[in-house]
């Protein structure tokens, strides 16, 4: 099942989907080209609008690539923490002349309705996040000739993911960039977050699936270290937000090697789950008071972030990224995958060529 994903691609380098307008189909037909996986993000779109997508990146590569879909969320019970939220940011919608957005815009992202179009229309390769499909769904999927992975945080989630029946699992590290994809959001479990390579192991000893590993990945020698681990390949997210094919607003990308941007921290402050992102003003302010409500709190500052963008304030936006984000080249996305698969064979050699044994005397 391993050669079954691997083999899709020469180089074991997947381009993470990153929602909001970053993994736009120029930035996956770049990396899908030079020899990666590349990916769509369709959360936040609609249904019409991930199809139009997959046909404008056919347009672009007839090499292999993925689509990765969000998973709708159980109802949330505590509107009253919401609505306290909303009016501690009544101050930002004034700064930024805005109303604030609708909580109540919708909880499923029309999962129903894009799982229907990629079972009309089969990717080689779907990937879910926040959440596991039904085993009904996921052998539909594969009847169509998809190849399916699903996030996992924990060992216990591995497991899950397992037993729904999908091809592989992705290991996501606590130091992966954006949202945590966590089957469930607890938020007592808030700051527990595994470490990739601790990850990978014990998942590796939980399930029989193929592992693709992600989190803070930025070098070719870092890929090397998640395939020594047991991983199968390795997805990387920040490392391709920089690229010009990147559809990240140019704050964001110029960020990630910003002085001013020193650290990353996970808050709720953006989406009411935990992401991980650059730590600006909107973060430092807001996220010891945000709820653990998404998406509800994602609609209601989504008005906040675009007027921040359009107006140039890096302080209001989302900068997602993962701890590795000063690491980021600005390279083309082709390029990139280029040098990651220099990188990680240089990594292998040095490896493999390294003296067996002991430590010496």
């Amino acid at each position: 099942m391993s050669s079954a994903l691997t083999d899709l691609f020469p180089h074991p380098i997947v381009q993470a989907p990153m929602a909001g307008g970053v993994s736009v189909p120029q930035l996956a037909a770049a990396v899908s080209e030079a020899g990666g996986l590349g990916f769509l993000a369709a959360g936040y779109k609609t249904a019409d609008g991930m199809y139009q997508e997959i046909k404008q990146l056919r347009g672009l590569t007839g090499r292999p690539f993925g689509v990765n879909l969000f998973m709708p969320q159980p109802e949330y019970a505590d509107a009253g923490a919401v609505d306290v939220y909303a009016h501690q940011l009544a101050g930002e919608a004034a700064w930024y002349e805005t109303e604030l957005g609708d909580p109540d815009s919708g909880r499923d992202d029309g999962y129903d309705a894009k799982l229907a179009v990629l079972l009309d229309n089969p990717v080689p390769v779907a990937s879910f996040h926040f959440g596991v499909p039904s085993g009904e769904a996921l052998e539909s999927l594969r009847r169509a000739g998809t190849f399916t992975l699903v996030t996992a945080t924990t060992p216990d989630e591995a497991l899950a993911v397992q037993r729904a029946g999908a091809d592989a699992v992705i290991a996501q590290g606590v130091e992966a960039g954006g949202h945590q994809g966590t089957h469930r959001d607890h938020p007592e479990t808030d700051g527990t977050g595994i470490g990739l390579l601790s990850l990978i192991a014990q998942i590796r000893e939980t399930v029989s699936l193929p592992i693709v590993a992600a989190g803070g990945i930025m070098r070719g020698s870092q890929i090397a270290a998640a395939l020594a681990a047991g991983a199968s390949a390795a997805q990387l997210g920040t490392a391709f937000l920089a690229t010009p094919e990147s559809g990240a607003n140019a704050l964001h990308k110029q960020a990630l090697t910003n002085p001013l941007f020193v650290r990353t921290e996970l808050t709720r402050a953006f989406s009411g789950r935990p992401a991980r992102g650059l730590v600006n003003r909107f973060m430092r302010e807001h996220g010891p008071y945000a709820p653990a409500a998404y998406p509800e709190v994602h609609h209601l500052t989504s008005p906040l972030r675009k007027k921040a963008a359009a107006s140039g304030d890096a302080q209001g936006m989302a900068l997602w990224a993962g701890q590795g984000h000063r690491m980021a080249r600005e390279l083309p996305a082709g390029q990139l995958v280029e040098v990651l698969a220099a990188e990680l064979d240089a990594a292998t050699t040095a490896l493999s060529a390294a003296p067996k044994g002991g430590a010496g005397r």
